[in-house]
């Protein structure tokens, strides 16, 4: 079993492995997510999946790839500068790991955003809706209430 110094070395980044709450998290920097899938997959490391979120203002978004290595879970977090749908893009790692296809289908459709590289298929949503169902309208406001975003009425206490 190779250590997570061993795995930072061979995704070539300098920065520490930092723990918090059980996630090994490991800054990307400048490395590529698809160089990340290529080491993740040599050691046999299993994707799970990814969490996404529009970030404040116009800052973009930060995708959140999610590996299991040996029962340790393991965080690499990319931040996207663009506001989708006009140009958020990450490439893709379906091709390198198929169990990333759903949930690069999901995000997609949620904050329309690219993932280059790859083809999609009819929209897992309901017919007629659009990308980008969970983006702010505007990207300087706060999020919406739980209840208003879902459609749903708020009832008094």
């Amino acid at each position: 079993m190779k250590s997570l110094e061993t795995l930072r070395e061979e995704l070539g980044i300098a920065e520490p492995w930092v723990e918090s709450r059980g996630t090994w998290w490991l800054n990307p920097g400048t490395v590529s997510v698809r160089h990340v899938a290529k080491v993740m997959s040599e050691m046999h490391a299993r994707f799970i999946t990814i969490t996404a979120y529009q970030l404040p203002g116009a800052e973009g978004f930060r995708l959140e790839y999610h590996w299991d290595l040996h029962s340790r879970l393991l965080g690499l977090p990319f931040t996207i500068a663009g506001n989708a749908p006009e140009g958020a893009k990450i490439e893709s790692i379906f091709d390198l790991c198929e169990a990333a296809d759903w949930i690069e289908r999901e995000v997609h459709e949620e904050y329309s955003i690219d993932f280059t590289g790859r083809a999609y298929e009819p929209l897992l949503l309901r017919k007629g809706d659009k990308t980008g169902v969970n983006l702010r309208e505007d990207p300087n406001a706060p999020p919406k209430p739980a209840a208003a975003a879902s459609g749903q009425k708020e009832v008094a206490q």
